[in-house]
């Protein structure tokens, strides 16, 4: 215990003289004061927006009509916000799961790893940073979805469910380090830590009780009590593997980009589809593009995931629908859009991998476009059918006309040539001079790469909506529809991929 104490406050005391030589005082101040102007304007923007939003919540007509009938309106609304409570709680066990999150980095392994000393003291003090780092985050995080919510808190019930919240997302880092103790037993681990968060998640809302805050945590403070004396003997291939990945997430984090953080944490390819894609794949053809067409098939079932992400959304957005009071109308429709483009996001892995080298496409013997066009089918399959399930709920739940559903398998066509495009934005072009904004400066077309896809998402969204919201289906609308897939696919088509 010792030695590797000694070895850890060696390599500190030695980053820390590398980094003051190389670094000075006119620079720390002007990256601390840019960073600090940054966040207050992002805070007064949120700020502003979430008044505005409790507002609208707060003067809106409680009997007002929304997508579906008054007679589907029988989902209490804190049986929604409890739901999402907790799927964002195992959305952040998994994503610690999948980057650690007890880690080291490369120069770490290569320097700590073969000794033969004790491992704990090496990852537990990053470790406790990043248990710190999650709660503040979540805490705050959670504040906005609180004021939106419970709109009759006080303030202080407000910090107390954020607070608990915080500790919760505690527990879900605390449960995936776990899962790394044991490999054996990982799907009973994995079931515990599901079940466990489910009760975690109701807490927040029976604030401002105290008992709530006190029960999470205490569990919290059990399962680290449990968990810290042994994060030793987590194996280093793990601890290996898992700064391999938070590394290449936090490099895309810093460099705005959406692409390869997906690529970073990325789900492994499951092996029963990879064995059905591939007898698909083994059969005869005489024609090169049908063995394209084949092959990113193939490789979309392979790499996809489970469609529980799709599922989800799914789930969000006709429950957004049927809850009581009902929410505005606008803001159901905002609901669908993110929901749809976050989906969309989900369908360009295929994508998304050949994007990494462009240069492929070109050695296929076939054209270009239709290179584009054969990737661009199974995420506009996808899509059509997910918007067809979507608009066939809610014609379900409403008096909405049953075209609505052929509405919305056009605009799936269109969002999977926005999903493509997404997936194949280019990176940022870091030498063009930045342009100074009230966020810092930003490279000047780092808007623009941003928006790349999610702007052929949107228009293909936007009649869709427009139809939700007028509760009819005119001809020009169908019409409007067709136009704005077919400009989707079109533009995407004929995009040359960036080099």
């Amino acid at each position: 215990m010792r030695r590797s104490r000694a070895v850890v406050d060696f390599t500190r005391a030695r980053t820390r003289q590398y980094n003051r030589a190389r670094s000075s005082v006119r620079d720390l101040f002007i990256d601390v004061y840019s960073n600090a102007l940054a966040a207050v304007c992002v805070l007064m923007m949120a700020g502003s927006l979430i008044v505005a939003l409790r507002d609208e919540l707060t003067d809106r007509n409680r009997g007002e009509a929304g997508l579906a009938a008054a007679t589907w309106h029988v989902l209490p609304a804190e049986v929604l916000w409890v739901v999402l409570t907790y799927l964002a709680l195992v959305g952040i066990a998994l994503i610690a799961r999948r980057v650690g999150p007890v880690t080291v980095s490369r120069a770490q392994a290569a320097w700590w790893l073969p000794l033969p000393v004790d491992r704990r003291p090496m990852v537990l003090p990053a470790f406790r940073g990043r248990l710190v780092l999650v709660g503040v985050v979540a805490s705050a995080a959670y504040v906005p979805f609180s004021v939106l919510t419970a709109l009759d808190r006080s303030p202080w019930a407000h910090a107390g469910s954020a607070v608990t919240f915080g500790a919760g997302a505690l527990l879900a880092v605390a449960g995936a380090a776990i899962l790394r103790l044991a490999p054996g037993s990982a799907r009973v681990f994995r079931a515990a830590v599901l079940v466990g968060l489910l009760p975690v998640a109701v807490l927040p809302f029976l604030a401002p009780s105290a008992w709530s805050l006190v029960v999470v945590l205490t569990v919290a403070g059990i399962v680290l009590a449990y968990l810290l004396p042994r994060l030793g003997d987590v194996p280093g291939a793990e601890l290996q593997r898992g700064g391999a990945v938070s590394g290449h997430a936090a490099a895309s984090i810093f460099l705005i980009d959406v692409n390869e953080l997906r690529r970073a944490l990325a789900a492994e390819p499951r092996p029963g589809t990879s064995r059905r894609g591939a007898r698909f794949y083994a059969k005869p053809t005489r024609r090169a593009v049908t063995a394209v067409v084949r092959a990113d098939i193939v490789a979309f079932l392979r790499l996809q995931p489970a469609p529980v992400g799709p599922l989800m959304w799914l789930g969000i957005s006709v429950a957004a629908a049927l809850i009581t009071p009902t929410l505005p109308v606008l803001l159901q429709l905002g609901v669908i859009l993110v929901a749809g483009c976050a989906t969309a996001a989900g369908t360009g892995t295929v994508a998304r991998r050949t994007a990494v080298l462009p240069e492929l496409d070109a050695l296929l013997p076939i054209s270009l476009v239709l290179a584009r066009c054969s990737r661009m089918l199974m995420p506009a399959l996808s899509l059509a059918l997910w918007m067809s399930a979507l608009t066939g709920a809610l014609v379900a739940v409403s008096s909405g006309p049953s075209s609505l559903i052929l509405l919305g398998a056009i605009a799936g066509a269109g969002m999977g040539a926005g999903a493509v495009r997404a997936a194949t934005r280019p990176h940022t072009d870091w030498t063009t001079p930045p342009v100074e904004t009230p966020f810092g400066s930003v490279p000047r077309d780092q808007v623009s790469f941003l928006l790349r896809g999610v702007d052929m998402t949107v228009l293909s969204m936007a009649p869709i909506l427009l139809a939700f919201y007028l509760g009819t289906v005119h001809p020009w609308l169908i019409l409007a529809q067709t136009i704005a897939s077919a400009t989707a696919i079109t533009v995407q088509a004929s995009t040359p991929n960036p080099r």
